[in-house]
């Protein structure tokens, strides 16, 4: 999943989840739940985020390697991130998709004031601190030679 926070990664990753021999994967999930509290900057992110993925890696592979599919809720939004999601495939030998919600920064922020306001996320992410991760979006070029699926708001 490709997409700044509040485009919609979450709700199409529970869509695709819905497919039998399917699993998801949800970074938020994994983080509150083996750091809570411990979430508070970018950096902290960044730290915890990197543990997550080598912890997650081996796992994620073999169950690939099963046959199942495997959709990942983790922001593909970096090179780097993309770079690792590619070891994932190519380690596992399998096909992939990467899904790219495309949806203007002033529906994200809506969508994030609402769910803020719901309660019901994970993670509480004010306004600045969409900004400031939006800062780190690279949108993926076709010469990272990703399966491009890419969804409008």
């Amino acid at each position: 999943m490709c997409g700044k926070i509040a485009a919609g990664k979450s709700t199409l990753t529970d869509r695709l989840g819905q497919q039998p021999g399917t699993v998801v994967v949800a970074e938020d999930h994994w983080l509150a739940r083996l750091y809570p509290g411990e979430q508070t900057s970018l950096a902290d992110y960044a730290r915890n985020a990197a543990r997550l993925r080598d912890a997650m890696a081996p796992h994620l592979v073999a169950l690939l390697r099963l046959g199942l599919s495997v959709v990942l809720d983790f922001p593909a939004n970096t090179v780097a991130s993309r770079a690792w999601m590619r070891t994932l495939f190519e380690a596992a030998g399998v096909a992939h998709q990467l899904h790219v919600l495309d949806v203007p920064d002033a529906v994200c922020k809506a969508r994030l004031r609402l769910r803020n306001a719901e309660g019901a996320h994970t993670f509480t992410v004010t306004d600045a601190e969409f900004d400031l991760f939006s800062r780190y979006f690279v949108p993926p070029d076709p010469e990272e030679g990703f399966t491009l699926v890419v969804h409008r708001a």
